[in-house]
């Protein structure tokens, strides 16, 4: 058994092994998480969360790595939570994200932190949530979660951060996707990298067009603003941190910053909620129920819906 209190206030002093130790508390969903969390749940709430999501090849680690060093300029405390994807035989990740950071290993402001998707979509792990949650309790000031980059549909980041970046590079197909919903409609600050190409441009024209035909904003309403950037020689980042800390002004002033936390925090309580539900579930006789009740179901002599009446009475009947 672990000493919660007193990880938890190793990880208040900035104790990368005790940070670490609680986040892997988390992913491994120990019988102890309720009482991390509960120790960890005055601590937080102070974080800046700034997701950062694109599609594979914008150079979103390259972008990570040279934010981290922008705000580590402005005397910031950083965290990088990085998700990269399951092995599927291992189960684990490439942690390709820690070797582009290299060069902040030594920091002691910096902490950076790779996790496994294991499965899950939406371009993060299960664990995100509770995860950042440690991290905004060790006293990181901002807390930049990069996506693991599955494309289109990788707009989990939104419900998760304050503030969503979405990266975007020319000549890779983007200005297409630029006219298609999806992954640049959640966009706060929009980032053209590698703007020293042909087409940066025009990847910014277009997603100027895509913002017009958006939702109607009226005077005083947050139009994200498009950034270009050369991430690899760190240009442009100041701009990019200019324009998270005016999104940031903006949701303070309007209460938008409230409302976000408390919606992600709704979302966080309902998963909490499922996964039990499911587990209390899987206690009803576990898939042997669940085949059976879809026997039924398959020979005509039950529908779904009363099957899962059935499954619920289930429960109701051992509480």
């Amino acid at each position: 058994m672990v000493d919660v209190p007193t990880l938890v206030a190793q990880a208040r002093e900035g104790r990368p092994r005790a940070v670490a130790r609680l986040i892997s508390l988390v992913e491994g969903a120990s019988p102890q998480l309720r009482e991390v969390m509960s120790a960890l749940a005055p601590r937080c709430g102070n974080a800046y969360v700034v997701g950062l999501t694109g599609s594979p090849g914008v150079g979103k680690s390259t972008s990570t790595s040279a934010l981290v060093s922008a705000y580590r300029r402005a005397g910031k405390r950083v965290a990088v939570l990085a998700v990269d994807p399951s092995s599927p035989f291992s189960g684990g990740a490439l942690l390709g994200d820690r070797v582009r950071m290299s060069e902040h290993a030594s920091d002691p402001g910096v902490y950076i932190r790779s996790m496994a998707t294991r499965g899950h979509l939406g371009g993060l792990a299960w664990a995100a949530p509770q995860a950042i949650r440690v991290l905004d309790a060790a006293g990181c000031e901002v807390i930049i979660v990069e996506t693991v980059g599955v494309g289109q549909s990788e707009v989990e980041i939104a419900a998760q951060a304050d503030t969503s970046v979405v990266l975007l590079a020319p000549g890779m197909g983007d200005g297409i996707q630029a006219a298609k919903a999806g992954i640049l409609e959640i966009g706060d600050v929009y980032v053209v990298n590698k703007a020293d190409r042909d087409g940066a441009d025009a990847t910014v024209r277009e997603l100027n067009h895509m913002l017009g035909l958006g939702e109607a904003r009226g005077p005083g309403d947050w139009r994200p603003p498009i950034v270009k950037t050369v991430a690899a020689r760190s240009e442009g980042l100041d701009e990019v941190v200019e324009a998270l800390e005016k999104h940031r002004a903006w949701m303070e002033e309007r209460g938008v910053l409230a409302e976000r936390r408390a919606r992600r925090a709704a979302h966080e309580i309902e998963t909490i909620a499922v996964t039990a539900l499911r587990e209390r579930m899987g206690g009803l006789g576990g898939p042997r129920r669940l085949d059976a009740l879809a026997e039924r179901i398959v020979s005509g002599s039950l529908d779904p819906y009363t099957a899962a009446d059935e499954l619920i009475a289930g429960l109701k009947a051992t509480e």
